[in-house]
């Protein structure tokens, strides 16, 4: 036997308006959110922030809104060029601006973090696009690019043209703030697949025309074979006016524990920005003077991956190595004294031991 249970008409009216109520409540949320967020609005202070540092922000499609678990805008395929390049420097698949409550009322355009998805990073375009930007006024102050969202990049790559160079990059970052420690951590695997961790903290601050990085911590380490760990302090006042000093361990599994510094020295009417590298342990010691820009090309001539070519690096001092292995190149009996010769004549070559890279095994 079946009952049937025959609602009174007032109640089945009463169901029917709580429902359609409901749905209309669901559909106000919807537009209301869509017109309190405003999508348009933070695309527009993204895109206007990279002009302003003259790049080019696209987007594949509008930003679309979220409002659980807590207001965000997704975003989708982003492409970042320098102004009139044809190379783009940064490619993602996606993107998630997350945002504070408050930016529901419309009266602030906030984000209280960013994160990117799957970014393919081009060290070529970024490389043409800071050669690009124009000097900065020695008479102008340095300012800290303030960051007050966090940030946070899983699966990326940073390649050099069709080269990677690195892959599987993961990186975490808090705000950036004039008087707040800034933690950074990075993560990698090399073209080699060989694991790569970075882990730096900082407290920025300004102080009159002087940038300074207070209790500078360095943790660095390439699978189970090196760890480099460093800690000082850094202060810049603009251009090549700039001193940092580190000092700390470098432990190598198969050479041991080197006492290991970093320093440098701001440019003068003599000598240009210079930077000072002690390593003294068993078997390597190390005593250079080198210039950061001439360096950067030296180490990647050394470190090319078809033809990797060995020569002295630029700057003075001298160097005992007895093995050393990075970057797949393995280096044996090598011994440099590098001098620089007065500026009314010639530069001395200087007199080294020449050794030859090993191609890696």
């Amino acid at each position: 036997m079946r009952l049937r249970v025959s609602l009174p008409r007032w109640l089945r009216i009463a169901l029917w308006s709580i429902a359609g109520a409901a749905l209309a409540a669901l559909l106000t949320l919807v537009v209301s959110l869509y017109l309190l967020l405003q999508p348009d609005r933070f695309t527009a202070l993204l895109q206007r922030e990279a002009s302003n540092a003259g790049l080019v922000l696209n987007l594949a499609s509008p930003a679309s809104p979220t409002l659980f678990p807590r207001p965000a805008l997704e975003l989708q395929g982003l492409t970042l060029s320098a102004k009139g390049a044809g190379m783009p420097i940064l490619l993602a698949a996606r993107g998630r601006l997350q945002l504070p409550w408050r930016a529901l009322l419309g009266k602030e355009t906030a984000i209280s973090r960013l994160e990117i998805d799957s970014p393919r990073m081009d060290l070529d375009a970024l490389e043409a696009w800071l050669a690009s930007l124009p000097p900065r006024n020695a008479s102008e102050p340095p300012q800290i690019p303030r960051i007050d969202a966090g940030v946070r990049v899983t699966r990326g790559s940073l390649v050099r043209g069709n080269e990677l160079l690195l892959g599987d990059v993961s990186l975490d970052a808090g705000s950036l703030i004039s008087g707040q420690p800034f933690p950074l951590s990075i993560s990698a695997k090399d073209a080699a697949g060989e694991p790569l961790q970075l882990d730096l903290s900082a407290t920025p601050r300004l102080k009159g025309d002087t940038l300074q990085l207070d209790a500078i911590g360095v943790h660095f380490s390439q699978g189970s074979t090196l760890t480099l760990q460093l800690a000082g302090e850094a202060h810049w006042h603009g251009a090549a006016d700039a001193s940092l000093r580190l000092r700390g361990k470098l432990d190598h599994a198969e050479a041991g524990v080197y006492d290991t510094s970093l320093v440098l020295t701001p440019a003068n009417q003599v000598d240009p920005l210079l930077l000072g590298i002690k390593l003294d342990g068993p078997g390597n010691h190390a005593d250079l003077r080198l210039p950061p820009l001439a360096l950067a090309d030296w180490w990647s001539q050394l470190n090319h991956p078809q033809d990797p070519h060995l020569s002295v690096p630029p700057g003075t001092g001298t160097a005992e190595i007895a093995k050393l292995e990075t970057g797949g190149i393995s280096i044996e009996g090598l011994s440099i004294k590098a001098g620089v010769a007065p500026a009314t004549s010639a530069a001395t070559p200087a007199d080294s031991k020449t050794a030859t890279p090993r191609a890696p095994k």
